[in-house]
């Protein structure tokens, strides 16, 4: 066997010590480039933050709307004759305006006069035609041409109602209105088992009797944490919203509270802050790799 130089030697073993060094380099960085691949592979998902918000637990009522109170108005005494018409149906009147002149069967002049300011709602008085106390009204007024949201409310929601109570009452043509609960009914229709409800109206603007509208009574408030309904799944298993964490997703089991604007309440399971899957679905599954992007930075 012939035998290296000692210099040969060495540089042999330092060759050798070069290219394991080199084949570890080759073998790890295949393996981390791997890893990045695949977070780059992943879904693009839309992403937002859990935020504090506030939701208004509320009653929802459909009905009608009716005068307050409306006053009928009516000669004191038979016999008289309607000689003149001095206002119509749908006008606004004063307390003590002349709405009518009237005469006797001996030519004295009368005059019928409102009882209150309003809405003249109906008239019958034509001239020529006999008024009588008894008979139908000569005129009716709808009393400071104030106006309920008259409403039927289910069994199981009265125990939240309590007057004073603020509400919104949406009228077609009109909008939103603002009102209050005026007075709750202290029981029900036995065949319904619903229940009534009278909401004071605060508007200055034109109504009519019998109009349909939907009212909304604000019975409490929540605040939480709030996310938009599409990023709730519910299931056989339970409620659950998609988190992403470090480019991974994690389902998590929420409780959820309050609905309100397209928001639910998550009373557990979430907390602020957390970023979670705007449009939470079954092809995420836990663990899958994600490119996340916030709500509205995707543009």
């Amino acid at each position: 066997m012939i035998a290296l130089p000692p210099f040969t030697a060495q540089r042999t073993t330092d060759l050798l010590k070069r290219s394991l060094l080199a084949a570890a380099v080759c073998v790890a960085t295949p393996s981390l480039a791997a890893d990045d691949a695949d977070l780059f592979k992943g879904s693009t998902v839309t992403v937002l933050p859990a935020t504090k918000q506030c939701f208004a637990d509320t009653v929802d009522v459909s009905g009608l709307l009716l005068p307050r109170e409306e006053i009928s108005i009516r000669p004191d005494r038979p016999g008289l004759k309607v000689a003149e018409v001095l206002v119509d149906a749908g006008e606004t009147v004063t307390a003590g305006q002349i709405l009518a002149k009237l005469t006797s069967p001996d030519g004295t002049s009368i005059q019928l006069q409102a009882t209150s300011a309003g809405l003249v709602s109906a008239s019958t008085a034509v001239v020529g035609t006999i008024a009588s106390p008894r008979g139908e009204a000569l005129f009716s007024i709808i009393a400071r041409n104030e106006f309920d949201f008259v409403g039927q409310v289910p069994t199981r929601d009265l125990p939240k109602l309590k007057v004073d109570q603020s509400a919104k009452v949406k009228v077609i043509g009109l909008g939103d209105l603002d009102a209050k609960v005026r007075r709750i009914a202290s029981s029900v229709e036995p065949n319904s088992q619903l229940g009534q409800v009278v909401i004071a109206l605060n508007s200055a603007r034109r109504l009519m009797t019998n109009s349909y509208a939907r009212a909304s009574i604000k019975t409490g408030e929540s605040c939480g944490i709030g996310l938009p309904l599409t990023a709730v799944l519910y299931g056989s298993g339970g409620t659950v919203v998609q988190v992403v964490r470090r480019h991974r997703v994690e389902t998590r089991r929420v409780e959820v509270g309050l609905l309100f604007g397209g928001q639910v309440e998550i009373r557990e399971g979430l907390n602020e802050g957390d970023i979670v899957v705007a449009r939470a679905g079954a092809l995420l599954r836990e663990g899958d790799a994600v490119n996340p992007v916030t709500v509205g930075a995707e543009k």
